[in-house]
């Protein structure tokens, strides 16, 4: 009986401490009044971070607009670029480690008024090779990318959101 005594003193005591720092889980970001109708201008409307962006972002509360004089903010993706590069090769010159990356570079402006400077970021993952196993490594790549848009697009909406 002591022994549960204890640990429940020890969990209550975690918890106020949680509490009195004033700890507490992000929620989902949301969009300040100034982009609540946001054009997204950019040269690739096929892009993953594009799609991807597009739908978090009206998730996250925006009214999309096909037109900028109709915004209330431009949300321009500058450039938006991904790839691989080789990290590693075999002793007999074959790929065994690659790296995927992902770089998006982006501006927000509301008429003239820059919300936010350009801004760019660059994530990478990397996997390991195997040539007798190609389709699972293509497929693997694929997810890799994804997962890294997913975060790119997580780390842009926090900034957005934290526009004043």
């Amino acid at each position: 009986m002591p022994g549960a005594f204890c640990r429940w003193l020890l969990f209550l005591s975690f918890v106020s401490l949680l509490v009195s720092c004033g700890f507490h889980l992000r929620g989902d970001p949301t969009v300040p009044a100034e982009l609540a109708r946001t054009y997204i201008a950019t040269d690739d409307r096929y892009s993953l971070f594009y799609r991807t962006f597009r739908r978090q972002l009206e998730n996250a509360g925006a009214e999309l607009v096909e037109s900028p004089v109709d915004a209330t903010a431009e949300f321009t993706i500058l450039a938006d670029d991904t790839g691989q590069r080789v990290l590693s090769v075999s002793a007999r010159n074959v790929p065994t480690e690659f790296e995927v990356y992902y770089t998006v570079y982006y501006t927000v402006r509301s008429g003239e008024k820059a919300l936010l400077e350009p801004q760019l970021h660059t994530l990478t993952r990397d996997y390991t090779y195997d040539e007798t196993q190609v389709l699972g490594k293509a497929r693997e790549e694929e997810l890799l990318r994804k997962a890294i848009v997913e975060d790119l697009v997580r780390l842009v909406l926090i900034q957005v959101s934290s526009i004043q």
